[in-house]
């Protein structure tokens, strides 16, 4: 009866705008009459794909979160505006767009998006966690998830199975560890989103010890190292260790990865990303940059996707926090030359 009144309600509807359409139309002779016949209603089956962005090109959403920690540390706003510039520069059919201080105002601002992109502090205070039903549903429209650095990392009992789905794993207190320690990377996997990776190490608050999907259902390891062991012996606590990564010493660990999700939608995860002045490792840059294109389901060139690799200078930019008195700048452009 309700789904009947309903469709009476929306026949009277379509009825009037014709009607009005009509009226409102200059003719000559007697008043026109307007009758239907046979009207049937249909309900359409929502899209699994993302909606198109009006330019036609892919469309990938960049989340920063709010300012927080020192000086080149969890520069959430600069290091988006520097992906997407090397995306977009890689790719002419890509347009982006970077949000500030975490989640969008703009209720249509991940309408038509091909990817999200969340670059920001996580745990509680994770900007996408009052936001998981909005999320889901674009997960469900094959969008692709991409986490960087704290951004990986969600309560368990908020948002830890979802960030298992979407993206296969996160970063679990009082099971993942959060040490500064040297990672080196000597192979990669025949994967699209290591591409052109060359063997490289560099330092960074690597995450490890993941809490992934049950038996990497999905699941490719794009990044992985050995930790030092002096990295697992911390005492038991949400961030400094467990008796399960104190007993895995000389276990290889995975710190970036990839996921297809079962319908098709992608996510990837990538632990490092502390320090500002990584971005200009062309390694590291590049494995998340070919991250990114893959959940947005664009073509990777064989040698992963190109970007020039930032000048200390650029890397100063759109920076939150100013300068220190004293900074060091010769040692940090000293490292920058090593990495070439």
């Amino acid at each position: 009866m309700q789904r009947s009144i309903s469709s009476l309600c929306l026949l009277i509807a379509l009825l009037l705008i014709v009607g009005g359409a009509v009226a409102d139309e200059p003719h000559a002779g007697p008043p026109l009459k307007v009758q239907s016949r046979d009207i049937q209603l249909k309900k359409m089956a929502p899209s699994n794909k993302p909606a198109k962005s009006e330019s036609g090109k892919k469309r990938i959403v960049f989340i920063a979160g709010r300012p927080s920690h020192g000086y080149s540390e969890h520069e959430h706003r600069a290091g988006c505006l520097l992906l997407a510039e090397c995306l977009k520069k890689a790719f002419p059919n890509v347009e982006t767009v970077v949000y500030r201080n975490g989640w969008p105002r703009d209720r249509k601002a991940l309408d038509g998006a091909d990817a999200i992109v969340i670059f920001s502090d996580g745990s509680k205070s994770h900007p996408m966690l009052r936001h998981l039903g909005q999320v889901e549903k674009l997960m469900k429209r094959g969008v692709g998830l991409a986490c960087i650095h704290y951004a990986v990392t969600v309560p368990k009992k908020k948002g830890g199975e979802q960030m298992k789905d979407w993206i296969g794993g996160y970063y679990e207190a009082f099971w993942s560890v959060n040490p500064f320690w040297t990672a080196e990377f000597a192979e990669f996997p025949d994967h699209p989103a290591a591409r052109g990776l060359k063997p490289f190490s560099i330092e960074d608050e690597w995450y490890y010890h993941m809490r992934f999907i049950d038996g990497m259902k999905g699941v490719t390891p794009i990044l992985t190292a050995v930790p030092p062991d002096s990295t697992r012996e911390g005492l038991d606590g949400p961030s400094s260790g467990n008796p399960t990564v104190r007993s895995e010493k000389g276990k290889a660990e995975h710190v970036a990865w990839a996921r297809v999700r079962p319908d098709g939608g992608r996510g990837f995860g990538f632990t490092g990303g502390h320090w500002h002045w990584s971005w200009a490792n062309d390694n590291f840059r590049k494995a998340v940059l070919n991250g990114i294109a893959w959940v947005a389901k664009l073509e990777i060139p064989p040698d992963g996707v190109p970007s020039k690799t930032p000048t200390y200078e650029e890397l100063r930019l759109n920076q939150d926090k100013p300068e220190p008195a004293g900074f060091d700048r010769e040692k940090v452009r000293k490292k920058i030359r090593q990495w070439k």
